[in-house]
């Protein structure tokens, strides 16, 4: 099934609607809350969606989604062929004076290719088929705090700014699915838990007809500033540059909190250091500029839970779902939407009571059991190459190793068959079952 491309007057329709009232509230339209909007209205579900901004909008993001994320894409019924989607066929690393580049595997469980598309026109499309599939969608609705029950404690709706001005939304169910800022989940009590990773990101858009395409995403472990043709000066985090096919390219870069230089940086000064060292045929300059640099917080790791309590499921963002590996952050929000709707479905279906609670927990049963070893694991990574010394050496005895590198594309994608598959899927499980839970 294909999903046509989105229409402005389908979400003004949408937006029309004042109910004020619903099964479930979603409270975001980023991907998270689109995807699980999407399940909850097919399966019949009133779902009501909040979203602070209005259509078109635009997020900080490398706008690439590995095959994980197409995955995802997929099981909504999009149709990835048109011209709008670039295709790419796996990631290039560079580093330590090396290139390297990786093919996406062919797996059981994931398709072999990876897709760019930016995510002011991507989320327009997921916030379209979400209401296409029958949810309601209210933008220029900023969530404020949740509304509990004064006896039970549990989440009965949402306050919110809109232009009418304050107003209340009730629900049996709420699915947090507001990002990093995590509002709703930090009226309820649940803080952001200081023993996971975070890293934060800013990026831009140039002109730059000779990048524009290309069949690999690609990643710079190493950041060089050769401004200074005498002295090359390694610089913290690392890069990314993703071409979008139209003369543009996403170019941006990423620091983790395990890096001695996190939060005493000044990560847009970083940007233009580094790009100013890239060839000059590139034109990752400032006069190729296209708009301001933006930045946002990568909540990693799980580092906000429970991801269930007291009616509220925390989604994507909201309860740390970027993956530790490589900051990858959009298919693992629509990945844990389609738990958290599956789980929602299960029970509305059921009688309020123990079994109905016992539906929700299995959320996140869901997000430990799928991603939870992988996560840990993610975490130990991130602390190590959080030292200078450690990611340098990895990259320079890494990258020449072919065989080596497939393992790690495997493992940093989390890009392995969870059944049979080759030798590299037996060693990414086998790591997992080492590692506790998270």
């Amino acid at each position: 099934m294909s999903v046509p491309s989105t229409t402005g007057s389908v979400l003004e329709s949408a937006a029309s609607d004042q109910g004020r009232t619903a099964d479930v509230l979603v409270v975001g339209a980023g991907p998270a809350g689109s995807t699980a909007a999407t399940y909850l209205a097919r399966a019949g579900v009133d779902v009501l969606v909040l979203e602070k901004s209005t259509f078109p909008r635009d997020k900080v993001c490398g706008d690439g989604l590995t095959p994980r994320g197409v995955k995802q894409v997929l099981a909504l019924g999009l149709d990835v062929s048109g011209p709008d989607w670039i295709r790419n066929r796996g990631l290039r690393v560079v580093g330590g004076g090396r290139s390297i580049e990786l093919d996406w595997p062919t797996l059981a469980d994931y398709p072999d290719f990876g897709l760019v598309r930016p995510r002011r026109d991507f989320d327009e499309l997921l916030a379209t088929t979400a209401v296409k599939a029958g949810a309601r969608l209210r933008m220029g609705t900023s969530v404020t705090a949740p509304v509990r029950d004064e006896r039970t404690g549990r989440i009965t709706g949402v306050t919110a700014k809109t232009a009418d001005g304050p107003q209340t939304f009730s629900a049996p169910l709420v699915l947090s699915c507001d990002g990093v800022s995590a509002r709703v989940a930090l009226g309820m009590g649940i803080n952001k838990r200081d023993d996971r990773p975070l890293g934060v990101a800013v990026r831009r858009y140039y002109r730059s007809p000779q990048r524009t395409h290309d069949d690999y995403l690609e990643s710079h472990l190493e950041l060089w500033d050769r401004s200074n043709p005498e002295k090359a000066k390694l610089l913290p985090g690392y890069g990314w540059i993703f071409g979008l096919g139209d003369g543009t390219v996403n170019v941006g870069l990423g620091m983790l909190n395990s890096s001695k230089a996190f939060g005493r940086t000044d990560y847009r000064a970083l940007l233009r250091t580094w790009l100013d060292g890239t060839p000059e045929e590139w034109g990752l300059r400032e006069e190729n500029a296209i708009g301001a640099i933006g930045g946002a917080g990568l909540p990693m790791g799980f580092n906000r839970t429970p991801h269930y309590a007291d009616g509220l499921l925390l989604v994507g963002d909201a309860g740390g779902a970027v993956n530790p590996f490589n900051g990858e952050g959009i298919g693992y929000a629509m990945e844990t939407a389609a738990f958290a709707a599956e789980a929602t479905i299960q029970a509305l279906g059921r009688p309020t009571g123990d079994s109905r609670e016992a539906a929700l927990h299995g959320y996140a049963a869901a997000m430990k059991d799928n991603l939870g070893s992988y996560y840990r694991l993610g975490g130990v990574f991130s602390t190590l190459i959080g030292q200078p010394a450690i990611m340098k050496t990895a990259t320079r005895l890494g990258l020449p190793r072919q065989k080596l590198m497939y393992l790690v594309l495997k493992l940093l994608a989390g890009l392995y068959d969870n059944r049979d598959g080759d030798w590299a899927d037996r060693v990414v499980r086998g790591l997992q079952k080492v590692a506790p839970s998270v």
